[in-house]
């Protein structure tokens, strides 16, 4: 089966075919190597860093060397091909699959917080200054097209979906979508005028000088989610163990990120040479040399008081999140077929689509909710504030 064009929801029939091609859990066997999909972003990082520092075999698991994929639909459908088995997704994808294409699909732990932003051309300043023009998402239904479309909205600015051809009025902004490999190199020769996306794609715009953080995404929803540990059902029902010791080193390499950032970056760099194409100084930048005040000087933060981090790691998925995300995914244009969002139930989603039963236990096991700085009761309210 051919590649999933990057600019088009998964279809159902896509993933019938393949569905109809795959084995179960049972028939593969019960000691399946952990095959992780990702894409080069620092949101896949305590996937990455699991497998550099051989946490899996530490659980008693074996690891293939991680698959790069340059662009989310590709991801998926290796992922629902069961080409790999753990992957790093878009929470708004994870909803598309499980509801949009009826795949069996289970988030079990977050990735990261926060971890994006909004760059723009460098004489822009203000979100204003974007209408007429186009900007590039990563995938329609992702995080950074919630919060982008939640923020035009707020200027009075109005999305436009496939603007290629169209001519934009000033009142409307233009979303492409775009693989986050391409984002930095079409903000330098202009045929975008900016991008929201994960990093490093920021910080390298920033060191190449070719674009500016407008607005970084944790101080608009604090500490959200962008990027989630995404698993097939079968494993999570028939192979429990196998799960648990799974989730277990990713809760791990979670804790050492925290403790050994300018380590990460050098795992993950390009100069090490396993897992990313980025210079390690744009990972330190991303991972380490973080300046609130500088930001906020630029206005890229906005809510001081939120002392958030320009990305931070902890795995718990806390389910008013993943309610409100519906809830804003329920007002965000999307390409396709959208109905199946209407009839969502946001808590019911939040019940349903995630299962936190290993991640608790996991947490438990490297010493508590105070190793990731959680409440202990591993609830909370939600702050969105565009």
């Amino acid at each position: 089966m051919g590649h999933l064009n990057c600019c088009q929801a998964l279809s159902l029939a896509a993933l019938g075919t393949l569905l109809a091609q795959t084995p179960s859990a049972s028939q593969r066997g019960k000691e399946q190597p952990v095959r992780i999909g990702y894409l080069p972003i620092t949101d896949a990082a305590p996937l990455l860093v699991a497998h550099a520092r051989k946490m899996f075999e530490a659980e008693g698991l074996t690891a293939e060397q991680p698959r790069l994929f340059r662009a989310w639909p590709n991801l998926v459908e290796a992922f629902v091909a069961r080409q790999v088995n753990m992957v790093h997704i878009l929470m708004p994808t994870a909803i598309l699959l499980r509801y949009g294409n009826r795949f069996p699909a289970k988030v079990v732990a977050w990735n990261h917080t926060n971890g994006s932003a909004i760059t723009v051309q460098p004489q822009i300043r203000s979100l204003q200054q974007l209408g007429g023009q186009q900007v590039a998402i990563p995938f329609y239904y992702s995080i950074h097209n919630v919060i982008l479309q939640e923020l035009l909205r707020r200027e009075g600015l109005q999305p436009v979906l496939r603007p290629q051809g169209k001519r934009l009025r000033e009142n409307e902004v233009g979303l492409v979508v775009m693989p986050p490999p391409e984002m930095v190199s079409a903000l330098a020769n202009r045929s975008i005028a900016g991008y929201i996306v994960a990093e490093p794609f920021n910080a390298a715009a920033e060191t190449n000088r070719v674009g500016r953080v407008l607005r970084l995404s944790g101080d608009v929803w604090r500490d959200h989610a962008c990027c989630v540990v995404l698993m097939h059902e079968d494993d999570l029902q028939q192979r429990p163990d196998w799960t648990q010791a799974v989730v277990n080193a990713v809760v791990k390499a979670q804790q050492w990120i925290r403790q050994n950032r300018i380590e990460t970056a050098r795992l993950l760099s390009r100069e090490a040479g396993k897992y990313t194409p980025h210079p390690q100084a744009v990972l330190l930048r991303v991972l380490v040399q973080y300046d609130p005040v500088f930001y906020q000087h630029e206005g890229a933060i906005r809510h001081k008081a939120w002392r958030v981090p320009r990305i931070d790691f902890q795995p718990y998925p806390f389910p008013s999140y993943t309610a409100l995300l519906v809830r804003l995914l329920q007002r965000t244009q999307v390409e396709g077929n959208r109905d199946f969002l209407r009839t969502l139930k946001p808590e019911q989603v939040a019940r349903d689509l995630v299962d936190d039963r290993f991640v608790r236990k996991a947490i438990t096991a490297v010493g508590g909710t105070s190793v990731f700085g959680l409440p202990k009761q591993l609830s909370r309210t939600e702050a969105f504030e565009p």
